[in-house]
């Protein structure tokens, strides 16, 4: 393929999100000299960021902060030469060059052209849908330890969840809360051996187990949470508390590529073993795909592989391969 019919405005690479994966993906594509934009959200975080600590990352046996390590990958991908952006992209769409096909992805400020599109876009906090959750978002009702959890200060609160997001924002909560009551519909944890011991033997941490919440509801703002028994339909209570976390799952981010590469029934992208889509010259990686593991060190790998099959696919459009 010649070269010379790609215009010089055009990326060998755009990114779409700046978690740990899109990250990841800009070290390994910027560092084979590919010319890569990474574009992270303007009104969103990535989820890592807000998380208080990961005991997990290899390498790291003290710990740290889901904020400070995504600063050190920004730090090294910037070393490499990428480019990053904060805007909000809307959408991607196919486009071409003569004979050479690529992609132009779409944001509020204004459209970039690549030969290859890597979409890292992770996933939010999936929304409990009882009544009064969303009269007190931002009155009691948090997806967000991390961020608002001081608030709570002496004070009880309730997680909804047994997973491990849930049992770790629960642990973490305990730093502030006078009690934390972890509400989970069946009657044992899904987190890993290792929390659940610690939340067992946190003293500040009770349990309602094969229970769910019906109702959030308070004044101004929450004052008590309605939950019922899941084995005794008519045995039901109501739980004093100042404060309502939930973490019960992911919604994938994945509305601006829906209809251009195939997903799951979940809406997670499907890819191959290289991160590839069904739309050629797009990959993904990270929480938006539809995995088994979704971790800070897992959506690492992703990016890698994401970056090394663009990097063989724009090679090979530049007629450049080895």
């Amino acid at each position: 393929m010649d070269k010379a019919n790609i215009p010089d405005n055009v990326y060998d690479i755009v990114i779409i999100g700046g978690g740990p994966a899109g990250l990841t993906a800009g070290i390994y594509a910027s560092r084979a000299s590919l010319r890569t934009l990474l574009i992270e959200g303007a009104s969103s975080i990535s989820q890592i960021t807000v998380t208080d600590t990961i005991e997990n990352y290899p390498g790291m046996p003290e710990g740290i902060g889901g904020f400070d390590l995504v600063e050190r990958f920004k730090k090294q991908a910037l070393q490499f030469g990428l480019e990053i952006t904060s805007e909000d992209v809307t959408g991607i769409a196919k486009t071409r060059w003569d004979s050479t096909e690529g992609w132009k992805v779409t944001s509020a400020g204004r459209d970039y052209e690549a030969l290859a599109v890597i979409v890292a876009t992770g996933a939010y906090w999936r929304k409990l849908g009882v009544r009064g959750e969303d009269v007190f978002i931002g009155k009691g009702v948090s997806y967000c330890a991390t961020c608002d959890g001081p608030l709570y200060r002496n004070r009880d609160v309730v997680v909804i969840g047994g997973g491990d997001a849930a049992v770790q924002e629960a642990i973490f909560l305990t730093n502030f809360a006078r009690k934390v009551t972890i509400v989970h519909r069946r009657n044992r944890l899904r987190a890993t051996k290792a929390l659940e011991k610690r939340a067992f033997a946190n003293s500040k941490i009770d349990f309602a187990w094969n229970s769910v919440v019906e109702e959030i509801s308070g004044g101004n703002v929450v004052e008590k949470v309605k939950i019922r028994d899941i084995n005794s339909p008519d045995m039901g209570r109501e739980i004093p508390v100042h404060g309502v976390f939930i973490f019960i799952g992911l919604t994938p981010k994945t509305e601006i590529v829906r209809g251009i590469v195939d997903l799951d029934d979940a809406g997670y992208i499907v890819v191959n073993r290289d991160m590839q889509t069904s739309a050629k010259g797009v990959f993904a990686g990270g929480d938006c795909i539809s995995k088994l593991l979704r971790q800070v060190v897992t959506a690492c790998g992703d990016g890698a592989t994401a970056a090394a099959s663009a990097q063989h696919y724009v090679e090979e459009l530049k007629g450049e391969s080895y």
